[in-house]
């Protein structure tokens, strides 16, 4: 079984803000896939789902974003999961705003949820899809713009990167972080099947 995480903070006052889109894109696997109603395991809300032949844990840790990795080791310990058959999903500043970029390997970049994982899995070889929101604008702290809803003129963007992202998991999936690589790390309006679901 493969391990998809997706990032964000619990409570219905963080629902819609830009540090919540991994919440968002197993939300959208969730709906394509009749997922059952998840359970409270592992310090996170769970779900198995079937994308095609492979089964999929679908991973919302409810630590809050900087303690994620306590929740994830705790279900790579139980699963006995191959790090390889773990993605991680999450918000990224430094991508434009519904850009997404697939990665087998590298730093956190300052996402402290991914970074929370990192350290406690002990490596940085974790395959993670990363969510463009922007830069905070003009001195706004980051904290604060990270924090915040998405404005209204962005809706259309994170909707379709969320479709986009959700597709490119189902490929990470069945084919692998070099698949999902090669079809979603290149410029969106070139891929006419990006934001499509697949079911």
């Amino acid at each position: 079984m493969k391990v998809v995480v997706g990032l964000g903070n619990p409570g219905s006052k963080y629902e819609g803000t830009r540090h919540n889109v991994g919440f968002e894109v197993l939300a959208e696997l969730s709906r394509r896939w009749s997922a059952p109603k998840p359970k409270s395991r592992f310090e996170a809300s769970v779900t198995e789902v079937l994308c095609g032949a492979e089964k999929l844990l679908l991973c919302a840790p409810q630590t809050f974003m900087n303690l994620s990795g306590r929740s994830i080791q705790q279900v790579v310990k139980f699963y006995q999961t191959p790090l390889e058959d773990l993605v991680v999903i999450g918000d990224d500043l430094n991508l434009k705003t519904g850009q997404i970029r697939m990665r087998a390997a590298g730093s956190a970049g300052g996402q402290k949820g991914l970074q929370s994982i990192l350290t406690c899995l002990s490596t940085d070889a974790i395959c993670r899809l990363r969510i463009g929101i922007g830069r905070p604008p003009g001195e706004m702290d980051a904290v604060d713009y990270v924090l915040a809803k998405f404005r209204k003129d962005e809706l259309e963007l994170i909707d379709e990167a969320i479709l986009r992202a959700a597709s490119a998991i189902e490929t990470w999936a069945t084919d692998g972080i070099a698949g999902a690589m090669n079809k979603y790390n290149g410029d969106p309006d070139k891929d006419t099947d990006a934001g499509k679901p697949t079911s």
